[in-house]
């Protein structure tokens, strides 16, 4: 049998790291879907291959006042509301699913969305291309819960996830994390809460059960109050304390 080491040019921390998602295509494309996967994706994506940036703006073709992330946008509703209502906010959007990101893609250009760009890619590989200290707000919303026991070592949100996270945003930013499913709440909580670079924003029950104003509803919330599961609402700030602009995290 063939050893499966990795290549040379890939790190062995980097090679074990666990794919928090499944497979990445769904049902066949319509032809007007791979046309826009063909033709359109190309001028919104990342490309990851190219030198690492200092700053964000150069992203896009608009003035930003400021740049935000969502990763797992499923299928972009949340992405687009954002990116509609707030034209002076530059959005990344990480999806690995090619049905999201056609969504994305159409939606983008329906609406002439000009402060959107887009990753296939896995969102690690996006965090560690960004620039330290250069978002303001991220969204982490209904990630995929890997409910069996034996898959839970993939779930998304972890104390290494937190520590790519607490390079990339800024002293301020926001990290905004919603799932509906309670043990992984709870996990999330208890990596939130003992990273020193993020604090809980909550002082009543309220704050956790409910979405603010300028957070829509999402398809996932909707398919778990339909399937009788209470959704969690979480706001974490990026501390200012410390140095924001830390080193990259070993892999997990």
């Amino acid at each position: 049998m063939r050893s499966k080491r990795p290549p040379p040019e890939i790190s062995a921390d980097l090679a074990r790291e666990l794919r928090s998602f499944g497979r990445r295509r769904g049902r066949k494309q319509s032809a007007r879907q791979q046309q826009l996967l063909d033709e359109a994706l190309p001028r919104l994506a990342l490309d990851l291959k190219a030198a690492p940036l200092t700053a964000l703006s150069p992203l896009f073709p608009v003035p930003t006042a400021a740049v935000w992330l969502e990763i797992g946008f499923g299928g972009a509703e949340h992405l687009v509301w954002q990116a509609r209502r707030n034209p002076e906010i530059g959005l990344i959007g990480c999806e690995v699913f090619a049905d999201g990101v056609v969504k994305a893609v159409s939606a983008i250009e329906e609406h002439d969305l000009a402060n959107v760009r887009l990753s296939a890619e896995d969102a690690r590989d996006v965090l560690r291309w960004l620039p330290p200290a250069s978002l303001q707000r991220v969204f982490i919303l209904f990630p995929d819960p890997w409910p069996k026991k034996r898959h839970v070592k993939r779930r998304l949100i972890s104390r290494n996830l937190l520590d790519h996270l607490a390079r990339v945003m800024a002293p301020g930013a926001e990290l905004r994390v919603a799932t509906d499913i309670g043990d992984y709440a709870g996990t999330i909580l208890l990596a939130a809460c003992a990273h020193p670079a993020f604090a809980w924003q909550v002082n009543a029950p309220s704050d956790w059960r409910q979405r603010g104003p300028d957070w829509p509803e999402t398809r996932y919330e909707v398919k778990a109050r339909r399937e009788g599961r209470r959704s969690y609402f979480f706001r974490f700030l990026r501390s200012r304390a410390g140095d924001a602009t830390i080193p990259l995290p070993a892999t997990s």
